[in-house]
């Protein structure tokens, strides 16, 4: 009973507190929606999940529809729990799965970077380098250290844990299907809404979210990235229409469905490409407008595909002024925190490298099929349609989504944040003003040949300021 008031009071906390603004709309049209709503106690990583025998009867009872969307999103996870979290847990799941009497679809949620080692990625599951069996079993037995050692081996050119994870978890689904009516949704990286519930909402820091707010607080001046790759974000509200629509699909073919297992890539480059080059521009030009509070300097965030070029960057424009600024702190008696934060800041770069250099072509038929076969007014309800998306206006509404849902910042503030970024401007201008003239001087002082450029330069514009005036005296 103790637990049970402790996940009720969880859910009510969840759906009236901390998201109240979220499901605004669904408590206007349905005021009554969080009593339909009943939290189990689960733990993936133990047997059963840890479900109680009374939860489970519940479950084997009652449940029609299962939608698998539990994993670690840590791109860095140690392989073991990785494995943990996104292939025993499926597989746990799915033995449940089997077990309810009146279950009719069950809903896999993957990833389209599960594949990555490969340039063009259909919508099919591809058998995976391992025995996921046998690798279950070998790292029972194995310790941190020497799963640690094996890892980059074991995940071949897949660039982390979690893509490798996924892969071997989707072909666990293929093999241990039996009957169950499966579908696999893949979306690639999921952003901020596009219309629903309102156009930007987000709230949290995961994906490229925590590096844009990064590059509006200034913080963030350059990042490994080719400005031609495909930034195939997706909307969040696309992806559960998406998968909404699957299950629907895969429920009304239980009697005819297809043999192979349906598998959709919902993903945007190839069919409303958007390019990291462009979410440069849109998100050094949003904040430019509509600033953060208290940034550090003028967002002016910039791609660099050479590794060099953006090693130098990063230590002028990251290191340098986070130990001045530490520094500063120090002398004024404050905790030096930027550093802190720099580092941070760095880690999830590099995670993020390998998909911001790089370009896939993901094959979409069975998502424009899905598509097809819903009526006019499902499609509008749930609408999954990329190629109505605006990604200028897109990238401005997540900008400010992360501005007024993640950091809690009013629109009100706007003009204070203005006057902030001009001062930092002009505090940039001066700093750079007396810099170049204190090199210069000292040039000037050492260097004949330095003296001899500065007269002629001065000469120069004494000349054009002459020829100025009599030109305007002459007229």
């Amino acid at each position: 009973y103790q637990q049970r008031l402790k996940w009720d009071l969880g859910r009510k906390k969840l759906l009236h507190q901390k998201q109240h603004k979220l499901f605004e709309r669904l408590q206007a049209e349905q005021p009554d929606f969080a009593e339909k709503i009943i939290a189990v106690n689960s733990d993936l990583t133990l047997l059963e999940l840890d479900l109680s025998k009374e939860d489970q009867s519940v479950l084997v009872e009652n449940i029609n529809i299962v939608f698998h969307c539990a994993a670690t999103i840590r791109f860095n996870e140690p392989l073991k729990d990785a494995m943990q979290l996104n292939v025993l847990a499926t597989q746990k799941m799915l033995a449940l799965a089997h077990r309810m009497k009146h279950l009719e679809v069950f809903i896999h949620v993957s990833t389209a970077y599960a594949h990555c080692d490969r340039e063009v990625i259909e919508e099919v599951v591809y058998p995976p380098p391992v025995n996921y069996r046998k690798l279950i079993d070998t790292l029972d037995w194995m310790d941190d250290d020497l799963v640690a050692t094996l890892t980059p081996k074991l995940i071949g050119e897949r660039p982390n844990t979690y893509t490798y994870t996924k892969a071997l978890a989707e072909y666990l689904v293929l093999q241990e299907a039996g009957d169950l009516n499966i579908a696999i949704v893949r979306p690639s990286i999921v952003g901020a809404s596009w219309k629903e519930p309102f156009p930007g909402w987000i709230d949290n820091f995961n994906g490229p979210s925590g590096i844009f707010i990064a590059a509006g607080k200034g913080i963030l001046r350059t990042m490994r990235a080719s400005n031609d790759a495909v930034a195939d974000l997706v909307p969040v509200d696309v992806v559960i229409n998406a998968t909404l629509a699957a299950a629907w699909f895969s429920g009304s073919q239980r009697v005819n469905r297809p043999r192979s297992l349906m598998v959709y890539n919902c993903t945007t480059g190839g069919i409303n490409p958007f390019h990291w080059g462009e979410v440069e521009n849109c998100i050094n030009m949003t904040f430019k407008n509509n600033p953060l509070e208290q940034a550090f300097r003028r967002p002016n965030v910039n791609l660099r595909s050479n590794p060099f070029t953006n090693q130098y960057w990063t230590t002028v424009s990251h290191t340098l002024p986070a130990l001045l600024f530490d520094g500063y702190l120090t002398l004024m008696g404050h905790k030096p925190r930027m550093m802190k934060t720099i580092t941070r800041l760095h880690k999830a770069m590099v995670v993020l490298e390998y998909f911001t250099s790089h370009s896939w072509v993901w094959n979409t038929d069975n998502v424009a099929m899905l598509l097809s076969h819903m009526s006019p007014e499902d499609k509008k309800v749930f609408n999954f349609d990329v190629r109505q998306l605006h990604w200028a206006e897109y990238m401005e509404n997540y900008c400010m989504g992360m501005k007024k849902y993640v950091l809690n910042e009013e629109l009100s503030g706007l003009p204070a944040a203005r006057k902030h970024l001009n001062k930092l401007r002009n505090i940039r201008y001066t700093f750079n003003t007396v810099l170049v003239v204190l090199i210069w001087r000292i040039f000037i002082a050492r260097s004949q040949m330095a003296r001899n450029i500065w007269y002629f330069v001065v000469s120069l514009c004494f000349k054009f300021l002459s020829y100025f005036r009599a030109s305007s005296t002459m007229r």
